[in-house]
């Protein structure tokens, strides 16, 4: 059984930086780890993906601020007010990331309790 719990969520002002982190157990290295991210109001939104090969996918709106590392960490920088939302992290079997994966629509099948990042002056 997969277990996932995510860490590291607090308040930040714009233009700063954050790191999220997601424990894990029952993972293998056949695992897929995505970071999703739900503001108050908003349907849920794909941020991040990293393979087991270790290819990576990003939103468009996170692209060369959000890094999603090895270790299945969140690194944030320049963040700002639209991050504000409850990040997820979540894991499913090979994403296949050169064979038809999406942020938005592949499923994935384990889910963490979510983390706040709230981005406040």
């Amino acid at each position: 059984q997969v277990h996932l719990a995510e860490s590291g969520g607090t308040s930040v002002k714009p233009g700063g930086s954050l790191t999220l982190s997601c424990a894990s157990s029952g993972l293998t290295q056949s695992y897929c780890v995505g970071w999703f991210r739900q503001a108050p109001g908003k349907e849920r939104e794909g941020v991040a993906a990293i393979d087991s090969d270790g290819s990576t996918r990003y939103a468009d709106s996170v692209k060369d601020r959000f890094t999603i590392t090895g270790e299945n960490a969140l690194q944030m920088k320049s963040l700002k007010f639209e991050d504000t939302a409850v990040y997820y992290c979540a894991a499913r079997l090979d994403c296949n990331m050169m064979a038809g994966f999406s942020l938005r629509f592949t499923p994935f099948r384990y889910w963490g309790q979510g983390t706040q990042v709230t981005v406040s002056s």
